[in-house]
């Protein structure tokens, strides 16, 4: 059997950084989508304060 039949041996801690690379890719690229491609709706907001609330103690 020579070297070239024979998988090739990763250890298991870089098959995982390179796991945990390709996933955080993915959610980069997600959000980088998200900030392109949706827009957010604006609309008016109004919040009633008691008058409680804007005395001083």
């Amino acid at each position: 059997m020579s070297d070239c039949e024979s998988p090739p041996h990763v250890p298991t801690l870089f098959r995982f950084l390179a796991f945990i690379a390709i996933i955080a890719g993915l959610i980069f690229g997600g959000m980088i989508a998200l900030v392109t491609f949706v827009e957010p709706v604006q609309r008016e907001m109004i919040e009633i304060v008691p008058p409680s609330k804007l005395q001083p103690k």
